[in-house]
């Protein structure tokens, strides 16, 4: 849940799944990455579930196992495929077979899956190779579902958070526009996801499925979660001590909390064929 969306890159900028070690950089503090995280809504995980034929559940990039048990607890047996090793390890204590790799790399080893789901995760996945390998892995008339928390930050904070960044952060390898945010700026991330998909030819006409929902956070709990945020997690302490310190002062004049609207987005597409 990057503070703000990947949106177009600039010329200069690599593509999210070239930043290897921003991708891999989220196992530093897993437990506080799966404490503060959010969780998917119930109403989209219980959509991919009916919508797979049957109960054989691939997770790309599985990260602490947030979304793979809640897929468990609706009924799937899941594999996660992580690459980085701590956070494999600890969705392994929460219970969820996880094995190292990235996606584009991984073994599968002969075995097939009903459903593979990638949440927040997709885009540190090459899309043309990730969706060939989906296709790959997945049995006739199964689901590919990739799925996003995206948010839209109030007008009166939005300018003020990414002033905060560009002060802390003036050479990130992401755009900290605030016109970034939201539906829009997350629309080149998704485009890139569908074109991969149809590029695969493996797979029908995808979709796209959304679910609004909100949450409220206090001034602790936005900052407790600010450093598993993808340009956070190598940030120097000094660094992110400045980011932490003004975005906390921003939340302070807000009067200590604020609602922030989300939609979780979803692209997904069947797998075709017979074998």
């Amino acid at each position: 849940m990057p503070t703000v969306s990947p949106g177009p890159s600039r010329p200069s900028e690599p593509e999210p799944h070239q930043l290897r070690q921003m991708a891999e950089s989220f196992g530093a503090d897993p437990e506080r990455y799966d404490r503060t995280r959010p969780r998917y809504p119930d109403a989209l995980v219980r959509r991919v579930v009916d919508a797979g034929p049957g109960p054989d559940l691939l997770d790309v990039g599985c990260g602490t196992g947030i979304a793979a048990r809640q897929f468990a607890a609706a009924g799937c047996r899941v594999l996660g495929v992580e690459p980085d090793v701590r956070l494999a390890d600890f969705a392994r204590r929460g219970g969820t077979e996880a094995e190292v790799a990235t996606f584009e790399a991984w073994d599968p080893a002969g075995r097939t899956f009903d459903l593979v789901v990638a949440g927040q995760a997709w885009h540190w996945v090459d899309p043309v190779a990730g969706a060939a390998k989906a296709a790959q892995v997945l049995r006739p008339g199964g689901l590919l579902a990739l799925f996003w928390h995206v948010f839209q930050l109030p007008a009166e904070v939005a300018e003020d958070f990414a002033a905060v960044y560009r002060r802390a952060m003036p050479d990130a390898p992401v755009n900290l526009q605030p016109t970034r945010q939201g539906l829009d700026g997350y629309q080149a991330l998704l485009t890139k996801a569908t074109d991969g998909i149809r590029e695969s030819a493996g797979f029908g006409e995808s979709e796209q499925w959304r679910i609004e929902w909100e949450r409220s956070y206090t001034r602790d709990e936005w900052l407790v979660q600010l450093p598993t945020h993808g340009i956070l997690t190598r940030l120097p302490p000094a660094k992110l001590a400045q980011v932490l310190e003004g975005v906390g002062a921003v939340i302070d004049a807000l009067g200590g909390s604020f609602t922030l609207p989300y939609t979780t987005v979803a692209v997904t597409a069947r797998r075709t064929g017979t074998a």
